[in-house]
């Protein structure tokens, strides 16, 4: 069986070298405490993503108070 990583990493045609690489400049660039920082601020997002696509869509106040509007406008008097 082979691993999701590895067939993943071969269609993208990354390498362990380049990953490395990638990893290494992503250090230089942001710094070793800045890091954790990005991958929990990433990992919220995901999760508020997923949890918005399980719930119900709701309409937003503004958009409902629009509407009512726009309804009102448009009904002659």
């Amino acid at each position: 069986m082979v691993c999701g990583k590895s067939v993943f990493l071969g269609i993208m045609g990354i390498g362990g070298q380049e990953m490395l690489l990638i990893v290494l400049a992503c250090l230089l660039l942001f710094g070793g405490k800045k890091i954790p920082e990005l991958m929990r601020g990433l990992g919220r997002g995901v999760r508020e993503f997923k949890r918005g696509q399980e719930e119900e869509p709701q309409p937003d106040e503004e958009e409902s108070q629009t509407d009512e509007d726009k309804t009102h406008s448009e009904r002659p008097t």
